[in-house]
């Protein structure tokens, strides 16, 4: 019988949520929805040397943000809790403990000095950072050069130690990875990996494996630089719980930045969010700029991250959340890496902006307006979003495209108007602020009909008045049709900046 199908995603605490862990997060939660499935969010916080406070309570609100919660988390416990390692603690040292006796690990005494020490000596031409491995450990303390004597006393006398995997010599390790199929690894190649600190936590090596295993999770997905760590999981999964218990494996290929791996400090360099959220460093106070803060919309967030690394085999661009649980399949999946393209995903947010209702953006627009202290009544604002939406590829966009809305432009670019500016023009302005404030209805296509008909009378094209109005009533060479705006910002108001715009003139 096929055990229910249980998923995980287990980040530490330390920093922001890269755009990279996200879309794990995304491939995760759509493999776990397809199949019926539960996602487990798990804390892995066994290096409290790294912890960084608030860092926990950010992913979860990222998470919520993007719309992707998970059915079990230290916020949502299921049955098979905790869901913070360091409140498993201690479960690990009998896992540890188990192995050593089997003759599978083994207890390491040396001290920091003595660490440097092995690595000074055994430095040459072809190895400038040796490792604790096959080749280094019998000149090292541990359990496998003292005698079981020494060993007893150094543990009966409390002495600092670690508990190290022993690598076997030439063996070839494989498993088959669900993007990359056979992958293999000699075991002579890879060092003694610490699994047990001296402070009795487990490293990620050990934790992952033991949780994985307690907590039933049946697929395993990952970024490829943990590539290099299977090998070791691997043997954990044998020696403790044998290998048919291990979950299928899918090692999700890299995100490409401008420069190789997009990391962390790209964002920074080269002016595009890298984290879903703004991300402040509570060490440092630095803050690092998030895709939501940026103007991004949630649904444009999953849809980009969902095409960095997989397509459905159409042309198909846009999805929802709930296509992508339907279409979505991990052997689609690439395994080169992914590059992140800003240009692209700014089209997938104005995509999403032009999906969306008037009234659903009205709420995220009046909160960007209050910002610059515009604060418009809701009926006014879903007509002006409206009018505006299709200019918009961000949010922040909004308050440029709709402010003048509201208010009246506080600078004009009469550079634009004052080449081609004459007495003619200026008479024509002049009779159109008395056809306006003659005007009993004010609907803008009558309007613009009776300017026509000005403009016609004085022989004048309508386009060669167009762009000064335009000016004068947004400020700049932007903006909707020009007598939609006149409609909303009303008689008053369009005569006044008209009369403001001639004074300077």
């Amino acid at each position: 019988m096929s055990r229910k199908v249980r998923v995980r995603f287990a980040p530490s605490p330390t920093g922001g949520l890269h755009m990279g862990g996200m879309r794990t997060i995304l491939y995760n939660y759509l493999f776990a929805r397809q199949n019926g499935g539960e996602f487990v969010l798990r804390i892995e916080d066994t290096d409290q040397t790294r912890y960084v406070p608030g860092a926990e309570e950010y992913i979860f609100e990222c998470l919520k943000w993007a719309g992707l919660e998970p059915d079990e988390s230290p916020l949502k416990p299921g049955q098979f809790g905790p869901y913070r390692q360091s409140e498993r603690k201690p479960m690990y040292r009998s896992y540890a403990e188990k192995l050593v006796k089997d003759g599978n690990a083994y207890y390491a005494f040396d001290t920091p000095e003595e660490l440097e020490r092995m690595r000074q000596e055994f430095k040459s031409e072809g190895n400038a950072s040796p490792q604790y491995d096959r080749l280094t450990r019998g000149n090292m303390r541990n359990s496998l050069t003292l005698s079981n004597e020494e060993v007893e006393k150094l543990l009966s006398e409390g002495t600092p130690h670690v508990i190290r995997i022993k690598m076997p010599e030439s063996e070839t390790i494989s498993f088959t990875d669900m993007i990359r199929g056979e992958v293999s690894f000699d075991s002579s190649l890879v060092d003694d990996k610490v699994l047990l600190k001296a402070d009795g936590m487990p490293t990620y090596h050990l934790a992952v494996v033991v949780d994985d295993y307690l907590m039933q999770i049946t697929h395993a997905f990952r970024g490829e630089e943990w590539l290099p760590s299977a090998p070791v999981h691997i043997l954990l999964w044998k020696y403790l719980f044998g290998i048919d218990a291990m979950p299928q494996w899918a090692h999700l290929p890299l995100i490409l930045g401008p420069n190789g791996k997009l990391s962390k400090r790209d964002g920074e360099k080269y002016g595009f969010p890298v984290f879903a959220m703004n991300w402040t460093d509570p060490r440092t106070n630095h803050t690092a700029e998030g895709f939501r803060e940026k103007g991004f919309l949630p649904e444009a967030f999953i849809n980009l991250l969902a095409l960095l690394g997989w397509n459905d085999g159409t042309d198909q661009e846009l999805f929802t959340l709930e296509e992508l649980v339907q279409k979505f399949s991990i052997d689609r999946v690439h395994s080169a890496g992914a590059k992140f393209d800003y240009e692209k995903a700014k089209w997938f947010n104005q995509e999403w902006i032009k999906r969306k209702s008037d009234a659903e953006l009205a709420p995220l627009v009046k909160q960007l307006l209050a910002t610059v202290a515009i604060a418009p009544t809701d009926e006014t604002l879903v007509r002006v979003i409206g009018l505006v939406k299709e200019r918009c590829q961000l949010l922040p966009d909004f308050v440029q495209q709709s402010s003048f809305f509201f208010e009246a432009p506080k600078q004009l670019d009469l550079d634009a108007v004052k080449p081609k500016w004459n007495d003619a023009k200026r008479l024509f302005f002049a009779e159109l602020i008395r056809n306006f404030q003659l005007t009993q209805t004010w609907v803008g296509a009558d309007l613009e009909r009776n300017c026509k008909e000005i403009a016609a009378a004085n022989n004048i094209k309508p386009g060669e008045v167009m762009l000064p109005l335009r000016i004068m009533l947004v400020g700049g060479k932007f903006g909707p049709g020009v007598f939609d705006i006149v409609e909303i910002i009303g008689k008053e108001e369009t005569i006044s900046r008209i009369e403001k715009a001639l004074h300077l003139l």
